[in-house]
């Protein structure tokens, strides 16, 4: 390999002007236009990425139905009535779960049964409404969410 580049630099040397072969040192590019067209690509084509990809994002990226409508979400309530009705929607909802769940591992019915206990805690709802009459409203502040898992 050495005698190769030896022997082109003997014949590049016999020539009457010696032009040493091409190296980073005498490197010649391809003039001031494919430096000002690189400039312009390095510049340009980023722009043109976040141009491309940042306009008309609603049609292009668009999946139907995607977030839910107002209606569909979940109103939080304020109002000790709300929230008292809440918390009744809640427990009947956690009892009708429970009372499927039990259906389907085919527990239904032990000694004193599965109704007696849905009615103690629905006259539990009941006094809860008396409760709440009778308490004055202590609003949210230190030990609101355990009163509220207590259901005061």
């Amino acid at each position: 390999m050495i005698l190769r580049h030896i022997q082109t630099l003997r014949q590049h040397a016999s020539r009457r002007v010696f032009f040493p072969p091409p190296n980073l040192a005498t490197h010649r590019s391809g003039g001031p236009n494919l430096e000002i067209f690189k400039f312009g690509m390095y510049i340009m084509f980023p722009i043109g990425w976040m141009y491309y990809f940042g306009t008309n994002l609603e049609a292009r990226f668009q999946v139907p139905d995607f977030w839910p409508k107002p209606e569909e979400t979940h109103k939080i309530p304020f109002e000790r009535e709300e929230q008292v009705d809440f918390a009744k929607r809640l427990r009947e909802a956690r009892l009708k779960n429970r009372r499927r769940r039990r259906e389907m591992e085919g527990a239904v019915g032990d000694e004193r049964g599965e109704s007696a206990a849905e009615e103690v805690v629905m006259e539990s709802v009941g006094d809860e409404e008396r409760v709440a009459e009778a308490v004055p409203d202590r609003g949210f502040g230190k030990g609101a969410i355990e009163r509220w898992a207590r259901g005061e």
